[in-house]
């Protein structure tokens, strides 16, 4: 029987998920309803998407008994109460990224999962990349050896975009795009909790910052460097340095990655704003129907 999803939000980032998503096999998952806050916007986005159901509120997609697991696509400042609103409904939940706006609202969330028994997953796409997936081969099988550095940045102008720069829609260099470098690193070294966090930046006048440098040190004395900005292009790529050999990443590693040292390359990403998109690659629909 397919699992039976519900859209949170009726934006870009949830018109991309629901491409994604249709890729997939229909006897394995089934977009079954749509909520937003202006019932008109459900209305169009399910006409788009040949979604059944069109609600115009979130509580009105908590209480559809047919829903199995929701995507929530709104905005940083509302991951939170949205999750919290389908999760207490017995609602499994996939939240896009950053799954909160700080620690206590994290907990928070993660508590009401646990009390509720239900899944709780923050929507890190680049988790699921052939990339990745080679890299956590690679690390697995020592072939660098032990990893004593990691650095990676993700720098894009976006300052023209308001999400990116108010507070009150949760912008800020970090929460829009430094957590995929965050996440590269965690990636790296296992979900190992740092020692210790060193940060530096700048911060705009709506109180955001535009750009940080950050450092991490991990147990035997292994680090970590990531810079990211909403202001400038950098880079944009990542390398993995241990005591037998490097993995460089890039350009992009949290958009389109590829390996560029070694015999693997990865494979293109699926382009999520064309119907015609082809099919995810069998771990990607083996990690979503986990």
């Amino acid at each position: 029987m397919a699992t039976r999803w519900g859209i949170c939000s009726a934006g870009k980032i949830s018109n991309d998920f629901t491409v994604a998503l249709k890729t997939l096999p229909p006897e394995d998952h089934q977009i079954v309803a749509v909520a937003a806050r202006k019932l008109q916007d459900a209305q169009e986005f399910a006409k788009k998407h040949s979604i059944p159901r069109a609600y115009g509120s979130y509580e009105e997609l908590a209480r559809d008994p047919d829903i199995e697991v929701v995507y929530v696509g709104t905005i940083h400042p509302y991951h939170q109460s949205a999750s919290l609103l389908f999760m207490n409904a017995r609602k499994n939940v996939l939240c896009e990224k950053p799954l909160a706006m700080n620690s206590r609202e994290a907990k928070e969330m993660v508590a009401a999962a646990k009390m509720n028994d239900v899944f709780l997953m923050e929507a890190v796409w680049t988790r699921f990349f052939p990339a990745s997936l080679e890299i956590k081969r690679l690390l697995a099988q020592e072939e660098v050896g032990e990893v004593k550095m990691v650095r990676t940045d993700f720098g894009v102008p976006l300052m023209h975009i308001p999400r990116a720069v108010e507070k009150e829609l949760g912008g800020g260099a970090l929460l829009i795009i430094g957590i995929y470098c965050l996440q590269f690193i965690g990636m790296v070294y296992n979900g190992e909790k740092p020692e210790s966090i060193q940060a530096t930046g700048v911060c705009l006048d709506t109180g955001v910052d535009e750009t940080m440098v950050v450092t991490l040190k991990f147990s035997r004395n292994r680090m970590a460097v990531f810079s990211c900005s909403v202001a400038v292009e950098m880079p944009n790529d990542a390398i993995i340095v241990g005591t037998k050999g490097t993995i460089k990443v890039g350009p992009c590693p949290h958009v389109e990655p590829h390996i560029i040292s070694g015999e693997w390359e990865g494979d293109p990403i699926p382009n999520t704003r064309t119907p015609s998109a082809p099919q995810l690659p069998q771990q990607h629909r083996d990690a979503l129907r986990s």
